[in-house]
This record gives C-alpha cells, structure tokens and sequence, in this order.
C-alpha cells in the first residue's frame, strides 16, 4: 500500500486507511481526511514538505510525516 507522501503532482487518489493514533489521527481526521475521501495532490515544495492538496473542496498543506500515515489507493 502507498502513503500520501510518495504521490505526484496532479494524482488524485482515494483514502484507504488512517494509520497511527490518539491525537496524530484524531487530527488528521479533523482536516476533513477519513476513509474513502478523494484527495487531489495540487504542489509539493522543492523539499518535498509540505505537500498541498484538495481535499472535499479545500486547499490543504499537510506535512510530510502527517502524509506518511495516510495510505491511499
């Protein structure tokens, strides 16, 4: 399975499962991240951190170790 980190610019994927827990996923999941959401990776910085993607209509910066527990498909 992928993380959210290791998608390209212009991939839209789905959300499969939340890894981690306690305050890291309760967070994520704050951000509008849950199981099934689309998510549209718009720009990674020259770093590869943050990453900015949309999400239910939104713009989002999501740090890369904030990414790495997102696995999508």
């Amino acid at each position: 399975m992928r993380t959210l980190e290791t998608v390209k610019t212009g991939e839209t994927v789905s959300v499969q499962k939340l890894n981690g827990s306690g305050a890291l996923k309760r967070r994520i999941m704050d951000m509008g991240i849950t199981k099934g959401t689309q998510i549209y990776v718009r720009k990674v910085a020259p770093l590869g951190d943050p990453v900015e993607v949309t999400v239910r209509g939104y713009e989002l910066s999501i740090r890369k170790g904030e990414a790495e527990f997102i696995e999508v498909s």
